[in-house]
C-alpha cells in the first residue's frame, strides 16, 4: 500500500463512517480502484484508521465526555447488543462482507427508507433524555448494520429517531456510539495482527488515521447542519444510486470485494 493510496481510503473512510450512506459499499468501490493488494496489513489497516474518526468524535463532542459516570453507562448499555451479536455472528457476517450483492441490496433498501424516514419518526418527545431503555433499544438497531451495506449511522439514527429523539439528538447519539463499537473493533485488529506492522507500516498507519481524524470531523459538521435542515432525502437517493452501480458492475462481471 502506497502513501498515496492510505490517504484516499482515509479519507472515504472519514467521509463515510458517520453519514447514512454505508462505508462498505465506498470501500469497495475505492478499494477496486486503486487496485489495493490483498494482504492482512491493508486489511488492518481499513479497520484501524477508524481509530483517527473516533478521535474526531472525542475532540469534537469532549465536554460530553467529561459528563458524569450515567453517560458512560448509557453507552455501554447501547454497546453491549453488538458486542453480543458481533461475537455469536462474526464468521458469518465475514461471509456476507464477502459479497458485494448483499451490499448494494442494504444499500437500495436503505436508500428507500430514508426517503421515508422523517414522515415515519417525525414526532419527537420534549424530554431528550436518553433513558438506559432506550439506549438498549438504539444498540438493537446497531446489530442492524452487521449486515453490510446498512450503515451503522443510518441504523442507530432511525433507532435513536424511533424512541422519539430528535434527527439531531440521535445523530450525536449514535456518533458517542460509534466511539466504544469502532474501538473494540480497532483494537482487537490491531491485537490480532500487531507483529505484521513495522518501520514503514507505522507511518501509512499514522498518516492514515490523521487524514480520517481531519476529514472526520469535517464530516460529522457537514452532516449535523445538512440533516437538521434538510432531513435523509438527499442520502437516500444517494445511497439507491450508489446500490444499482454496484450491482450493475457486478452483472457486468466486474471482480469487486473488499479485500
Amino acid at each position: 500500500m502506497t502513501i498515496l493510496q492510505a490517504i484516499i481510503i482515509a479519507i472515504v473512510e472519514g467521509l463515510t463512517e458517520f453519514l447514512p450512506v454505508s462505508s462498505t459499499g465506498h470501500m469497495i468501490i475505492a478499494q477496486h480502484l486503486l487496485g489495493l493488494p490483498e494482504s492482512d496489513f491493508v486489511k488492518m489497516f481499513i479497520v484501524n484508521i477508524q481509530f483517527g474518526a473516533i478521535l474526531s468524535v472525542l475532540i469534537l463532542y469532549w465536554k460530553k465526555f467529561l459528563q458524569n459516570l450515567n453517560f458512560y453507562y448509557k453507552l455501554i448499555i447501547a454497546f453491549l447488543p453488538a458486542a453480543f451479536f458481533g461475537f455469536l455472528l462474526g464468521d458469518f457476517i465475514d461471509k456476507l462482507l464477502e459479497n458485494v450483492v448483499v451490499v448494494a441490496i442494504s444499500l437500495l433498501l436503505g436508500g428507500i427508507i430514508l426517503l421515508f424516514v422523517d414522515k415515519w419518526l417525525q414526532k419527537t418527545d420534549e424530554n431528550q433524555e436518553i433513558t438506559s431503555l432506550k439506549a438498549l433499544k438504539i444498540g438493537f438497531f446497531q446489530c442492524i448494520a452487521m449486515i453490510p451495506g446498512v450503515s451503522r449511522s443510518a441504523a442507530t439514527i432511525i433507532g435513536g429517531m424511533s424512541q422519539k429523539l430528535t434527527r439531531k439528538n440521535a445523530a450525536e447519539f449514535s456518533f458517542f456510539l460509534a466511539v466504544p463499537t469502532m474501538a473494540a473493533a480497532t483494537g482487537y485488529k490491531l491485537l490480532k495482527n500487531y507483529k505484521i506492522i513495522d518501520s514503514e507500516n507505522i507511518s501509512i498507519l499514522l498518516i492514515g488515521n490523521i487524514v480520517a481524524f481531519i476529514v472526520g470531523a469535517i464530516a460529522i459538521k457537514t452532516f449535523i447542519a445538512i440533516l437538521t435542515k434538510y432531513g435523509f432525502k438527499a442520502f437516500g437517493y444517494y445511497r439507491i444510486a450508489l446500490g444499482l452501480v454496484l450491482l450493475i458492475l457486478t452483472f457486468l462481471g466486474v471482480n469487486l470485494k473488499i479485500v
